[in-house]
């Protein structure tokens, strides 16, 4: 996507994401101009800026992030025209060898049969890209362009691959917008809640655990009154308690298809000799609690409860305080229903999140999500069941 005309802007999501990409762009070339043994892998923009991925025989050190950022703006002080072009399979794979680009070789041997390979360059550097980017480096302000991080990470987010280094960055379209965002993140940095749960005796991580963090007395303090609202709140709306175990057989992940998509996401054990896991999620358990008995319809709807403690296993780069862990408390809910009660429970349900996000002073918003690809039931239920969802959400304004 050039910048043809005043129409593309920073305030546009799709431009500031081309002008971050671009920007991805000029930190590999900075890199390879003042490194060039070092291996290229990607470099997308993401939601806050920017990163590329890099096999480095050294670490990139704050003093080599120095370095890299002032090549970085001698590169947009050059104004070099980024120039898309393809190329077939076999001619890409080769150009790509020639360059000693081992991670660019197997990301076009990964590609489909048809695809269209293409890269883009600038100046004496090319990188294999679909695009879009900006027409110039010189569209991008060298002065408002800062290195953030680097930390490691996985090839293709496997822990079996290669460890590479991340190199985190940002950047604005004027110096006083950078300028403005870095005075944003070090206020955030005082408010950041892994700091705070320290000096408050909160919480604490330990690196004995990884992603499973410690609740303190004063933490235990917050987490109970917590507790005790959602148990009055969902008291008030009809919802029974229940809690199942933490850890169950093979057999039922195998029924819930847990075990064949999403094992690699949780811990595993044999107990006399059978295959158990721990849950991930609590839906299992409350299939087995509700399918223990006959129930009658005039039981309906049923509404059932659980704070579960769940585990997942995340990437060790992804933890991230309490935002993203390993071991949590998940608030579930299981209403059994009749067909013709599903959009009095669908509007009931939304007074609830509204009831308690108001408490909290938080806002929201609803997005519909229709039928994914890989799905259960049929597309007639599908159809007739967001139907029902959407019409439920629109009533209620």
């Amino acid at each position: 996507m050039a910048e043809e005309n005043n129409q593309y802007t920073f305030e546009n999501p799709e431009y500031r994401k081309t002008y971050w990409h671009t920007c991805s762009h000029i930190l590999a070339q900075a890199v390879k101009r003042l490194y060039p043994e070092v291996k290229l892998a990607i470099g997308p923009s993401i939601e806050e800026g920017f990163y590329y991925d890099m096999d480095s025989p050294f670490p990139f050190t704050p003093e080599i992030l120095e370095q890299i950022e002032a090549e970085m703006r001698k590169i947009c002080k050059e104004k070099l025209k980024l120039e898309r072009f393809e190329l077939p399979r076999e001619e890409a794979i080769k150009f790509m060898e020639e360059k000693g680009e081992p991670f660019k070789v197997e990301l076009i041997n990964d590609l489909p049969e048809d695809a269209h390979i293409s890269f883009y360059k600038q100046g004496e550097f090319t990188d294999l890209c679909a695009g879009p980017h900006l027409d110039s480096t010189g569209r991008v302000k060298g002065n408002a362009i800062k290195l953030t991080a680097c930390n490691a990470a996985y090839w293709r987010g496997d822990s079996n691959r290669e460890t590479l280094q991340r190199i985190y960055g940002i950047a604005f379209p004027k110096k006083d917008e950078l300028d403005a965002y870095l005075q944003r993140i070090e206020e955030a940095k005082k408010r950041d809640h892994r700091k705070l749960g320290r000096e408050l005796g909160l919480f604490m991580l330990r690196d004995e655990g990884p992603g499973f963090p410690f609740f303190l007395p004063k933490g235990m303090v917050l987490k109970n009154t917590l507790l005790d609202y959602w148990r009055q709140v969902h008291k008030k709306y009809g919802y029974v308690e229940i809690s199942t175990p933490i850890i169950l057989n093979r057999q039922l992940w195998e029924r819930s298809g847990h075990w064949d998509h999403y094992k690699q996401n949780m811990y595993t054990t044999v107990i006399d000799d059978e295959d158990y896991a721990i849950k991930p999620m609590n839906c299992p358990g409350g299939m087995l609690v509700y399918a223990s008995e006959p129930h009658s319809y005039r039981e309906l709807p049923l509404r059932v409860g659980e704070i579960g403690l769940v585990h997942r296993h995340e990437l060790s780069g992804a933890l991230h305080g309490l935002f993203r862990v390993r071991c949590f408390n998940q608030d579930d809910a299981h209403i059994f229903m009749t067909p013709d009660q599903l959009k009095d429970v669908i509007q009931e349900t939304v007074r609830l999140f509204d009831e308690v996000y108001s408490t909290f002073g938080l806002t929201y918003t609803i997005e519909l999500s229709t039928m994914p690809e890989d799905h259960i039931g049929t597309v007639e239920q599908w159809e007739h069941n967001q139907d029902i969802l959407k019409n439920a959400i629109t009533d209620m304004g």
